[in-house]
């Protein structure tokens, strides 16, 4: 419930902010258009009359502000975009009506806040997400070279690509062409680039993760088939607070809900929602598909079960068992293997919570 006497609403950019504020005794409408600092906003919410509350959307200026505002004893709320209520027939945006609906939304205690992590969880996210992107830019330079040599009629066909077999093969291509062989060169130059990279940034991620204190948590998320060391990792910090879900909101906060549209008595499913944390939805996609084979815990599986307490263990050999039997149940009613691995992969969201709650 709102208490404050004044609410505020900041539009935030990178080189501007415009804040509105309404006193709620006088009515009074303050505004004003500020530099980024922190200080200058600070200096500004100081003259109105307080106590005060500070909204501002989610954004690409991040959260720096938000922690300055409550180091300074301000309660600041970071407002999720996709939740902000809109009516339907206002045309007109501004940065100066933006921060007055804020300003208003928060009064009616209408704002839907998004986490805010702290600094070592936006630090070791970052990380995280520089690797996704040096893995992405690892596949779109692979996929250069195989359809360069395809163009030229040349296909390799040894067992596997990209093992050193595989690359002591495109090191032996040669091209008539100098223009064609400069390409080539530049190409392959540049998954060798891109796959060290990859190598660097895994080889910090398996360091954090094994000494910080993200540690216990993503032990025991290993312990589920499909996610090891970089995957379990990379759930710890773009969760964060895994306590504020319960097994069953989890799926939706990912977007692995199927999607609704009913009214009176029609009800239509659709695909799933594909809201929230894309980054974490892609990584339980691709650990779903590990539970479809015959589970046999191996020598890998038994090494990670090791380093994590015997709950743990116990409690991912039991959700290892299920979500291979959820596949084989989906098999059995021939669902088509996507749907069915969405499905698990919406179960597994479910274990995964379930390990990162149990205590240390």
């Amino acid at each position: 419930m709102f208490r404050e006497r004044t609410s505020v609403g900041l539009d935030v950019h990178a080189r501007s902010v415009v804040a509105a504020a309404i006193d709620g005794q006088t009515g009074e409408v303050f505004k004003a258009r500020l530099t980024p600092s922190h200080a200058e906003v600070l200096e500004w919410i100081g003259r109105l009359p307080g106590p005060c509350a500070v909204v501002y959307e989610a954004g690409p200026t991040g959260f720096g502000l938000a922690r300055a505002l409550s180091a300074a004893g301000l309660r600041c709320e970071v407002a999720a975009s996709s939740k902000l209520h809109r009516p339907a027939g206002d045309r007109v945006k501004t940065d100066a009506r933006d921060a007055l609906h804020l300003v208003r939304l928060l009064r009616l205690d209408e704002i839907v806040p998004v986490r805010i992590p702290s600094p070592a969880e936006e630090a070791a996210r970052d990380l995280v997400r520089a690797r996704g992107a040096s893995r992405q830019d690892l596949m779109r330079s692979r996929h250069r070279v195989s359809k360069l040599l395809l163009r030229h009629g040349i296909v390799y066909s040894g067992s596997k690509a990209w093992t050193a077999l595989h690359d002591r093969w495109l090191r032996q291509q040669r091209f008539d062409s100098a223009a064609t062989q400069a390409a080539f060169d530049d190409a392959y130059e540049t998954v060798v680039l891109a796959a060290a990279r990859r190598a660097r940034l895994d080889e910090k991620i398996t360091a954090l993760a094994g000494d910080s204190e993200f540690t216990p948590l993503v032990r025991r998320l290993a312990c589920l088939r499909g996610i090891a060391t970089l995957t379990g990792f990379a759930l710890a910090v773009e969760i964060g607070d895994w306590d504020r879900f319960t097994g069953a909101s989890i799926g939706a906060y990912l977007g692995l809900v199927p999607s609704e549209h009913s009214s009176g008595q029609s009800r239509v499913l659709g695909g799933i929602t594909k809201t929230g944390n894309a980054h974490v939805r892609r990584l339980l996609v691709e650990a779903a598909w590990h539970h479809r084979t015959t589970y046999h815990p191996g020598v890998v599986l038994q090494r990670r079960w090791d380093q994590a307490p015997a709950a743990a263990r116990a409690r991912g050999h039991a959700g290892n068992q299920r979500l291979h039997a959820r596949w084989v149940n989906l098999n059995l009613r021939k669902k088509r293997p996507v749907i069915a691995n969405v499905a698990v992969a919406r179960e597994l969201a479910g274990w995964c919570w379930s390990l990162a709650v149990m205590p240390d």
